[in-house]
């Protein structure tokens, strides 16, 4: 089925056009009938009028961020930054994708194009950029400011090797910008790629655990949530759990799986020099439903009190009650929000009734 909605971040222009240009879509107007929730519910000892929102990706800056609160997602993660200026990857950024079924962990080969259907997913290849902060400071301030009763600001951040002595320290130094907007709750992004390797940094578990005890003592008094990406057995994670019990306030997962996307040609779509993509949307809620399982299991299991921020095809208000069932505390979707602005005010309509 064709999907007709223009998504509020155009994928045919590239990341500096739709920072300058954006939002599109119904995000370049007030809803006409906001819709608000009965009961509010707590996260990470906030009120919060939904638990849902948008994670680290499509929220480019304020004007992104005033849209989404506009229509009804109360948890917006602004555009993890960081803390010197980091240039976007060429363009395609995003490019539809066309799995045989879900996609696996195992760096599946898939089609891609602009052929954008549903249920929709996608790729996408940034390499995570960023304005220098003295642009993104002041612009995420004004995001927090424009937080209404039970909305918060959560501001993603990366550290980068060689912007300080340590990518322990940049992460902290990165921290304490973001502390300066007034962000009332931190991200520390651990789930894209290091520069010039393929690891992830969340699987490095003593660095982690460093960086964590960094930002924390840079910013004490603000609750902090790191992003993971899929941990395919209890004990690959639960080490990780081990480290940081009473050191961060709770996990966002997932990002995205890993694949390799081809056009029909079978040449890799997003160009010879990016042969692998990240993958989000409908063909990996399967395994952010997993993630979030597991992280439930393990936290009763170890009598641990973090929070789980589930992430991973949501786009239905059935997809949302799936993952809270699941033992999510806060559910999030970017590319179900991308193509259907109305998802949270869907979700909260359902609630309603």
């Amino acid at each position: 089925m064709q999907n007709t909605t223009v998504p509020f971040y155009d994928p045919l222009l590239s990341y500096e056009d739709n920072y300058e240009q954006g939002p599109f879509g119904a995000f370049e107007h007030a809803p006409a009938s906001p819709v608000n929730t009965l009961h509010t519910s707590r996260f990470l000892n906030l009120e919060v009028n939904l638990p849902f929102g948008i994670p680290a990706g499509p929220l480019l800056n304020a004007k992104f961020v005033k849209a989404a609160f506009a229509y009804g997602f109360d948890l917006c993660v602004y555009k993890t930054v960081r803390t010197k200026a980091h240039k976007s990857h060429p363009l395609p950024n995003v490019l539809s994708i066309h799995p045989k079924g879900k996609l696996s962990a195992n760096l599946d080969t898939v089609l891609a194009d602009k052929n954008y259907t549903s249920p929709i997913s996608i790729t996408n290849s940034f390499g995570v950029p960023s304005f220098d902060p003295e642009v993104w400071q002041s612009d995420m301030a004004e995001a927090v400011s424009a937080a209404q009763q039970g909305q918060y600001v959560i501001g993603s951040f990366q550290g980068t090797p060689g912007n300080s002595s340590s990518i322990e320290q940049d992460y902290a130094l990165a921290a304490r910008l973001v502390n300066e907007t007034g962000a009332p709750i931190l991200e520390a992004n651990l789930s894209c790629p290091n520069e010039g390797a393929n690891k992830l940094l969340c699987f490095d578990f003593d660095k982690v655990e460093r960086l964590a005890k960094e930002i924390k003592n840079a910013v004490p008094d603000k609750p902090l949530l790191l992003k993971l990406a899929y941990f395919a057995n209890d004990n690959d994670v639960l080490p990780l759990l081990q480290k940081l019990d009473g050191v961060v306030d709770g996990y966002s997962t997932i990002n995205t799986l890993s694949a390799y996307p081809v056009d029909e040609h079978g040449q890799p779509a997003l160009g010879q020099n990016r042969p692998s993509g990240g993958v989000c949307g409908d063909a990996i809620r399967w395994a952010g439903l997993d993630m979030v399982q597991r992280l439930c299991r393990l936290r009763q299991q170890l009598n641990h009190h973090f929070s789980i921020v589930g992430v991973g095809g949501v786009s239905t208000a059935d997809h949302y009650q799936q993952y809270r069932a699941a033992g999510a505390d806060a559910v999030m979707s970017a590319t179900g929000a991308m193509w259907n602005p109305h998802l949270a005010l869907e979700i909260k309509q359902s609630i309603n009734q």
